[in-house]
Formats: structure tokens, C-alpha cells, sequence
């Protein structure tokens, strides 16, 4: 219970004064600990990076870029002398590097911002335990509590009965 007590320390850093054990599990009962991601506001940027992760890590966007590279050679092969880009390309490997330029950054933002969603969840958690461990601790508390009062009365009740006999 001691280890439990340092780290309501660092959970409820807002309390300044002295609280009974009662008071803090009274407190932890009445807290909300959970936070909505509802609540959260995304800039512009940071939807259309989420969107752009989203659709780029998806078979969707494997297919259809694998379609529209093979649609390019197909096409300025066909054209040949009067192809838009021949046979090496170039103007289709600058397009595929600043794809891969621009879409690189978007999807590590995107990533950035899991990564922080899940620390804040697993704080969450954390923060939940703790309190379900304390809750716990004193439940089994007050049952050793009502086990000790319950069975000095058996003892009284057992010297009452020999006292009468």
C-alpha cells in the first residue's frame, strides 16, 4: 500500500492538502480518469496527413499506383516516337521520387501523432489500474476487517456460552 501511495502522489499532484485513505478512494471513485478522443481538435494539415497515411498504407492505393505506373510505360510505350516520356522513364521516376518525398513526412506525422494517442492511452490505463488495484486493497481491507470483528465474536459468544455452562 505504500508503493500504491506514491504513485496517487504522482496521479492526484493537484491535491495540496492531507486526505484519509477514505477520502482518496472516495476521490479515485468519483474521478473520471478516461478522456475522450472526441475532444481532440486536428488542424487541417494533420487530417488531410491522417487521411493520406490512411489511404497510402492500404491495398487500394497498391493496386491503383501499381495500375497507373503500368498505364504510363503502356501508354509512352505505344507512343513511342512521340511519347510524352520514352523508354527510360525520367519523367516518371521524378514523379515517383517527389511522391515518395512529399508522401514520407505526411505518414511519419500521421504515425507521430499514434504513437502519441497511444502513450496517452496507456497512461490511461495505468491510471485505471492503479485505481482498480487500490479499490481492491481496500475492499480486502475492510473484509480482513469484518473477519477480525467477526470472529472476536465468535470468541465472546463461545466464553458467554462456556460462562453459562
Amino acid at each position: 500500500m505504500k508503493e500504491n501511495r506514491k504513485l496517487l502522489k504522482e496521479v492526484l499532484k493537484d491535491i495540496q492538502h492531507d486526505m484519509t485513505d477514505e477520502e482518496v478512494l472516495n476521490l479515485l471513485a468519483d474521478s473520471k480518469i478516461s478522456e475522450s478522443p472526441a475532444t481532440e481538435k486536428y488542424t487541417l494539415g494533420q487530417r488531410a496527413a491522417d487521411a493520406i497515411a490512411k489511404f497510402a498504407g492500404s491495398w487500394a492505393f497498391i493496386f491503383s499506383f501499381t495500375g497507373v505506373l503500368l498505364l504510363w510505360m503502356v501508354v509512352n510505350t505505344i507512343l513511342a516516337a512521340d511519347a510524352f516520356d520514352p523508354f527510360p522513364f525520367i519523367l516518371l521516376n521524378l514523379v515517383l521520387s517527389c511522391v515518395a518525398a512529399i508522401q514520407a513526412p505526411l505518414i511519419m506525422m500521421s504515425q507521430n501523432r499514434q504513437e502519441e494517442k497511444d502513450r496517452r492511452r496507456a497512461e490511461n490505463d495505468y491510471k485505471v489500474n492503479l485505481k482498480t488495484e487500490i479499490m481492491i486493497e481496500d475492499l480486502y481491507d475492510k473484509v480482513n476487517a469484518i473477519l477480525a470483528k467477526q470472529s472476536a465474536l465468535e470468541k465472546k459468544l463461545q466464553e458467554q456460552e462456556e460462562t453459562k455452562s
